[in-house]
């Protein structure tokens, strides 16, 4: 194996040591001649593969184990493709049209591939996360979906109403467009916070993600316009407009979003309790989430890599897959042979530690190393223990000797970037929430509004939250959704869930609240501005959830360790927050309130700039807003259902 190309050193377990006690294992460390990991070629990887032939022919079973030999996973396969089959079907129940089922999801492929085209121009000279990619493409395709549909449902509303197709693109896309850009600005603002922990792999995911985000409001601003003028009439709901007209009663059929709602007020504080105590359970959960970052020993157990990682674990103990290295420098060489005796003669009253080597002097003397096999995994609580043990009893010899020791090595890294990662957390939620609470104070002009979505959308964090640590900690349903190992959590996936969250639940929170606020504002009653806002958005926003959910759970079929967490958790966190939240819970407490809901002091609505989000001013005055001008009955419901 030494001659093979690319290969600069192989090591020989007996001189090493790397046979287990028992003979039946023996671990070659191979070292090639690329600096990167990821550079090594294929042919040098399948010439060594083609070396341990010898042993497989002699009995033996040989398996290759370390980052080379890790399976690499495509941004999307096979199995991610059922996402965007099903929101085709939820589109067309939705529209009854292929046509209109069909342009959100050409506008989202098509921003979808000019952000793959830019992050592949970027790599180049940017360092790119391996799951970058995945992660665009899925937040990409769902809100790219979402937000063209948006703008669609109201084009086509507009259209059967008899506007004419120019007026109606323009009106659609200074409405819902409008909306579209502020809600799209508010995961944008999320996603790039995610640079502020000072990660560069975190800041690579948030900021191509929020490039994908940004390219698909473009998109759904620009080109999506530009397709549904071209479609003409087309796209007018001919068979919806047979199901709109008035039943012999003289109202409209509800559908089933406004069916829900009206059950929800039936019982509003029934409604409201149970809804907020089903929220309650499904976070406590969430107590128990332990992070750490992923390693072969999160990869499915059919990878060589994972076999390799299990047999070695099993043959020579846990800790042998993480070691830690106590790097000693110095420009003394005297300074660094005394410093590194000392370090080996603390490591050895060290608990939690299962073997220490020797003293590993650099050619030029000016540094020595000592690896440390922990008695745990890299992954545990109590290898990031041992390390926080390890620095506390080195700093002394540090002071004494004047030297420079370092508690190091791969595991070491591992833990600190997701301690940092841990520590961003607090900070990054007091950010989010802030942020939350502003926007929703400029856009709805309401005190309580603000608050009650915040509330909803960390009840939602919660509850998916708990349910990722059911799931991929404690086994529930894991064989189910194909979940390849148990135990901590990447430690970038709370942060990630969090910025996602947070911005769909105020996209669903702008779509669903400015409609009944519009409402409110034409009539000046709380609860008929309820039911006319879920006539008005809850099928779009049902829709959208839905979409949400199935391009989200089909991610679950890439077997990623770092990327399925992501994918359970905002699919479980869309569906509690679309359906419990937001149309439940938000009904409920809207209705109780009453007029209070959009209560707003004098001082801090002239303090606020006017944020005209849904367009409502290119809407011209309405007979029911003006003094002395008789309301026609039949047309208010008319116009709330619409």
């Amino acid at each position: 194996m030494g001659r093979i190309f690319g290969v600069s050193e192989v090591e020989n377990p007996a001189e090493s040591g790397t046979v287990s006690k028992d003979g039946r294992t023996a671990v070659a460390e191979v070292t090639f001649a690329t600096k990167e990991a990821d550079d090594v070629p294929d042919g040098t990887l399948d010439a060594v593969r083609a070396a341990g032939d010898g042993a497989e022919q002699a009995g033996l079973k040989a398996v290759y184990g370390g980052e080379p030999f890790e399976t690499s996973h495509p941004p999307v396969g096979p199995g991610e493709l059922v996402g965007p089959g099903v929101a085709l079907v939820i589109l067309v129940i939705t529209f009854g049209s292929l046509l209109a089922a069909g342009l959100p999801l050409l506008t989202a492929v098509l921003g979808i591939a000019g952000t793959m085209v830019a992050v592949m121009g970027l790599a180049a000279w940017f360092d790119v996360s391996d799951n970058a990619p995945t992660l665009a493409i899925v937040l990409g395709l769902a809100v790219g979906v979402d937000y063209a549909l948006f703008i669609v449902s109201r084009h086509r509303t507009q259209l059967a109403d008899g506007m004419p197709v120019r007026e109606s693109v323009a009106r659609a896309t200074a409405t819902a467009g409008s909306a579209v850009v502020f809600a799209g600005a508010t995961v944008l603002i999320a996603l790039a916070g995610l640079s502020v922990a000072g990660v560069p792999m975190l800041t690579s995911m948030g900021l191509t993600s929020a490039g994908a985000v940004a390219v698909a409001v473009v998109t759904a601003v620009t080109l999506l316009p530009a397709l549904l003028a071209m479609a003409g009439h087309k796209l007018v709901p001919k068979a919806r407009k047979k199901r709109r007209r008035p039943r012999a009663s003289g109202t409209a059929a509800p559908t089933w979003g406004v069916r829900w709602v009206q059950g929800v007020l039936r019982h509003p504080v029934r409604n409201l309790i149970l809804g907020t105590v089903a929220l309650v359970a499904l976070a406590v959960p969430s107590t128990q989430l332990k992070l750490a970052l992923t390693d072969e020993g999160s990869v499915e157990a059919t990878s060589s890599s994972r076999q390799a990682y299990d047999m070695i674990g099993d043959a020579f103990g846990l800790g042998v897959n993480g070691p830690l290295v106590v790097l000693v420098e110095d420009d003394n060489p005297a300074t660094v042979t005394s410093t590194a005796a000392t370090v080996e003669n603390r490591l050895q009253r060290v608990r939690g530690i299962a073997d220490v080597s020797g003293v590993d002097v650099a050619r030029d003397k000016t540094a020595a190393r000592i690896q440390v096999v922990p008695e745990t995994g890299p992954r545990s609580r109590e290898t990031s223990d041992l390390v926080s043990r390890l620095r506390t009893q080195m700093e002394p010899v540090a002071h004494s000797s004047g030297s420079y020791v370092a508690v190091t090595g791969l595991t070491a890294v591992s833990i600190d970037v997701s301690d940092k990662l841990s520590g961003a957390l607090v900070p990054f939620v007091i950010v989010v929430v802030g942020l939350s609470l502003l926007l929703m104070v400029i856009a709805f002009r309401s005190v309580a509004v603000p608050i009650k979505a915040t509330v909803g959308f960390l009840l939602s964090v919660g509850a998916a939250f708990g349910a990722t640590v059911a799931v991929f900690q404690w086994g529930w349903l894991a064989g189910l959704l194909g979940v390849p190992s148990q135990g901590p959590v990447a430690s970038f996936v709370p942060i990630i869930v969090m910025s996602v969250l947070f911005g769909l639940a105020m996209d669903y929170e702008v779509f669903l609240v400015s409609a009944m606020r519009e409402d409110y504002q034409r009539h000046r009653d709380a609860r008929r501005a309820v039911l006319g806002g879920a006539r008005s958005a809850a099928r779009v926003v049902t829709s959208a959830a839905l979409i949400m959910i199935s391009v989200f759970a089909s991610f679950l079929f890439s077997r990623d360790p770092d990327i399925m967490p992501i994918a359970f958790a905002l699919a479980f966190g869309v569906l509690v927050d679309a359906f419990l939240v937001r149309m439940t819970l938000v009904p409920a407490v809207l209705t109780l309130l009453g007029d209070r809901a959009w209560w707003l002091p004098r001082w801090l609505d002239r303090l606020l700039p006017d944020v005209d989000i849904e367009g409502e001013k290119l809407h011209g005055p309405h007979a029911e807003d003006v003094p002395g001008v008789p309301v026609d009955s039949s047309r208010a419901d008319e116009s709330v259902t619409r």
